[in-house]
């Protein structure tokens, strides 16, 4: 009776997974319901056409233990052959089936493909199939139960395998891997990216010690375990930044942009291994009224532990050499901060990127958009994805704003104009008819930039000198916090989880509908040079420290904002603004053509000093710090020299050598048009002295140029 149990269970198990696999494949590809129906139809008449074969296998089986013990096993061996044949007739009307399902589903999709899937490796598709195969086996005899089992197992393997290979792949390709060059899963990298998100800077460093998981933080100190060339230069990169001590309490140090004193008290802090909270009063106007009135000045730099106020710079001094220091640090790692105690920085706080006027027009466009038909459409041969019509919008024009059809499409006109939405080839601004359209924040390119990650804004644009100008002190006021006094290395693990870094964002936000037109030279060139540090930082944090040619190529040329409707990657800005539309080095096509709107704001010749400005995250760098359009030919001037006397270029005029920066050998069309063009550059900006004795050399062509290694290890 088992026997006859386990044959109907086994018989009959693939009509029932065949239904159940319908119904999943037509619920996952989000089919019609009247699909969904036919489907449903289509399983139950199969399941009546085979009712009858059942009913016949149950019969052999029943005959088939009627029968003497001497021809049973013959008998039986017969009786499996048909059953076999069954059950591939069960799995060839199911397979048959999905593949009807996978067509319905193509049809429905069009010609746009589907993401590819990312397997963590914890469930390998197919298995589940696999073992519900396994056991519709029959007790067949010892020998071809083995031949069976190996069939499976050899199947399972090479499904596993195969899915661990591409999810491998996947993973090699966004470059996530653990302390020991392993790739880890993306939900190990979603719990941790989220922990880092949540915890702040303490967890993201507690993080960064151990090592254990992916995420931006931990990538970028493990760039830093590359061997360096001797061991006494590896034990110090290894090193890392200091531990601080664990506190109950809080400290804040009041500071403000430019304040030499502020530097030293910062200094005077990590020193003591005290993690503190800055307060700018530069960028958080409204605390220098509350620094008043509790200190009774505005003067900078204050430290407070917990509610008492500690005071400037001397007066940190002055309890050290008292020994009273480590009292006030006694009590600040025993006792927490009371409600007097002034607070850290609140999200938002006196940020005027969260502030301003309600575009009317954006409320228009907000509505429109759940008026007209937005879907993937074909144009001249080409298939586009979430378009409308123009005719469609007119329509909507005419019908909520009460006009005629050529003031209705005159109003899409200034839509348009206003980088609300625009022609999929940019063939016209706006007209009616047949044309198509796509809504800037459902552009494909657009959508995956990094500064728009909740769709268009519906505040008016300001302009676009007082987001520069905000801009600017955001990352003077980081650049002084997280980075050492010389500008060659960056704190990334605070930058991550301060509110500065955190404001930096939403003002980045504000840039997608601006007008860059109006921007002078100076002014064009401080906005992208200050725009392109903070850029590199926010991909290194987003993306982790690129440590091949590949991530490189991937971090300059796809990570991207919007800006005044177009979209912008650190290579676009490098090369296409401020090297006034070059080519890029070892590329055979400039990043604008003649049509892209984009090369109306490139400057119309190459600066040549801005290579010694862009900051890109590697130990090869020049200095990181902040311009402004008032002194901005100068403070160039300064990073030229600044860069090339501590080590862009080394004379030896006895071997009669010259060792350059590799930069000077990659833009070296942006410097003269051969190595002696370059040199008689640089020299411009060398010692006085340096600059003196090279005259007679570089007349005479006397000297060899040699490159120096690149250092594309992490600033940190």
């Amino acid at each position: 009776m088992e026997t006859k149990e386990s044959m109907k269970e086994e018989i009959t198990s693939p009509l029932a997974a065949e239904k159940l696999e319908g119904e999943a494949l037509v619920v996952e590809k989000n089919e019609p319901v009247s699909e969904m129906k036919s489907l449903d139809i289509e399983a139950d008449e199969k399941q009546k056409d085979y009712a009858d074969e059942r009913n016949d296998c149950v019969k052999i089986e029943t005959q088939v233990q009627e029968e003497d013990n001497d021809g049973k096993n013959n008998n039986l061996e017969q009786k499996i052959v048909e059953s076999k044949a069954l059950e591939s007739t069960d799995e060839d009307c199911a397979s048959k089936s999905q593949k009807e399902t996978n067509e319905t589903t193509e049809e429905t999709l069009g010609e746009e493909n589907e993401q590819e899937p990312v397997f963590d490796g914890t469930e390998v598709p197919g298995m589940e199939a696999s073992r519900s195969t396994s056991t519709r086996s029959l007790d067949l005899d010892s020998e071809t139960q083995k031949v069976v089992d190996k069939a499976v197992a050899l199947k399972n393997l090479v499904k596993e395998k195969g899915a661990v290979a591409v999810s491998t792949f996947l993973r090699r390709l966004s470059g996530k891997k653990d302390e020991d060059g392993h790739d880890v899963s993306e939900n190990q990298d979603k719990n941790v990216s989220e922990s880092a998100k949540v915890d702040g800077t303490e967890e993201a460093s507690q993080k960064t010690a151990e090592k254990s998981a992916w995420n931006p933080l931990t990538y970028i100190t493990l760039s830093r375990d590359v061997d360096p060339t001797n061991s006494e230069e590896k034990n110090a990169v290894n090193e890392g930044p200091p531990q601080h001590l664990a506190m109950k309490g809080r400290a804040i140090l009041y500071t403000r942009l430019g304040c030499q004193d502020c530097k030293e008290a910062r200094l005077f802090l990590h020193r003591k291994k005290l993690k503190y909270v800055e307060i700018n009063i530069d960028i958080y106007t409204g605390r220098k009224q509350e620094l008043e009135k509790i200190a009774g000045s505005s003067a900078v730099p204050k430290v407070f532990f917990n509610e008492i106020l500690i005071g400037g710079l001397i007066d940190l001094k002055s309890l050290e050499e008292s020994g009273k220091l480590d009292e006030k640090i006694d009590y600040l790692i025993t006792e927490e901060p009371s409600f007097e105690a002034p607070l850290p920085p609140l999200s938002g706080e006196d940020d005027l990127s969260s502030s301003g006027a309600i575009d009317e027009q954006a409320l228009i466009v907000r509505k429109m958009k759940e008026s007209v038909a937005v879907k993937d459409r074909f144009y001249k041969m080409r298939r586009f994805t979430s378009c409308f019509l123009g005719s469609e919008a007119v329509d909507f024009f005419s019908e909520d704003q009460y006009l005629e059809r050529e003031e209705a499409t005159e109003f899409g006109r200034n839509l348009a104009d206003q980088l609300f939405f625009q022609h999929v080839l940019g063939e016209n601004l706006f007209e009616d008819g047949n044309h198509l359209y796509r809504f800037l924040d459902d552009d494909p390119i657009v959508s995956e930039c990094h500064n728009i990650p909740r769709g268009l804004t519906d505040v008016k644009p300001k302009p676009i000198t007082e987001i520069a100008s905000r801009l600017r002190f955001l990352s003077y006021a980081i650049f002084e916090a997280y980075t050492s006094e010389d500008g060659m290395h960056v704190d990334y693990v605070s930058i991550y989880g301060s509110e500065e870094f955190a404001r930096y964002l939403r003002i980045v936000e504000e840039l997608q509908r601006v007008e860059l037109l109006e921007m002078t030279r100076e002014e064009k060139l401080a906005f992208f040079i200050n725009l392109y540090n903070m850029m590199a930082i926010h991909a290194i944090l987003l993306w982790g420290h690129p440590t091949g040619a590949l991530e490189r190529r991937r971090l300059f040329g796809d990570f991207r904002y919007v800006i005044g409707g177009s979209t912008f990657s650190l290579s676009a800005i490098q090369n296409g603004i401020l090297r006034g539309n070059q080519r890029p080095p070892y590329n055979l096509m400039k990043p604008f053509n003649a049509k892209d709107k984009r090369s109306k704001v490139a400057l119309p010749h190459p600066e040549p000093l801005v290579h010694f400005a862009l900051v890109s995250g590697n130990q090869s760098g020049p200095a990181l710090r902040c311009y402004s359009p008032e002194n901005i030919d100068k403070e160039l001037m300064e990073s030229a020299c600044n860069f090339l006397r501590r080590g862009g270029v080394i004379i030896d005029f006895e071997a009669k050598v010259a060792s350059l920066s590799k930069m000077l050998k990659w833009f070296s069309v942006d410097f003269g048009k051969n190595e002696i063009e370059v040199l008689k550059f640089v020299s411009n900006y060398l010692d006085p002295a340096v600059s003196e004795a090279l005259v007679e050399p570089l007349a005479n062509s006397q000297l060899k140029v040699t490159y120096q290694p690149y250092d594309w290890r992490l600033n940190c």
